[in-house]
């Protein structure tokens, strides 16, 4: 009897990664529900992992760091900045978008020389 219970419980053991194995392929493409909540109402929006991993977070600028273009979200050279109250850009510099944020970078080197937060909102 023993002996019948320790091939059986064997058995399992050595069928069990097996039997994981379809499981972990199907979690893969598992949608991802996130819950919010609208005024009191509960209202669950449902997004896969794939897109969720295609919005990118709002990045942090600060001074004296270097801008990476591929971090900004809204990315764009504002060519007109007193249409959005900014001085113009020193000689070798420019203005550029990430965000609602005016970031002011210096052109050969990528450093930045300002951040101005929530200028084009």
């Amino acid at each position: 009897m023993k002996n019948l219970i320790l091939i059986a419980a064997a058995a399992a053991m050595a069928l069990s990664p097996i039997a994981a194995a379809p499981a972990n392929a199907a979690s893969k493409h598992k949608i991802e529900k996130t819950v919010q909540y609208d005024h009191g109402k509960r209202k669950v929006v449902k997004r896969t992992p794939a897109v969720a991993a295609k919005q990118k977070p709002q990045h942090r600028w600060n001074k004296g760091q270097h801008f990476d273009r591929r971090y900004a979200a809204n990315y764009r050279v504002i060519d007109n900045p007193r249409d959005y109250r900014l001085n113009a850009a020193p000689h070798g510099y420019q203005w550029v978008q990430s965000g609602n944020d005016a970031v002011l970078i210096a052109i050969a080197s990528g450093l930045i020389g300002a951040v101005i937060g929530n200028a084009l909102s």
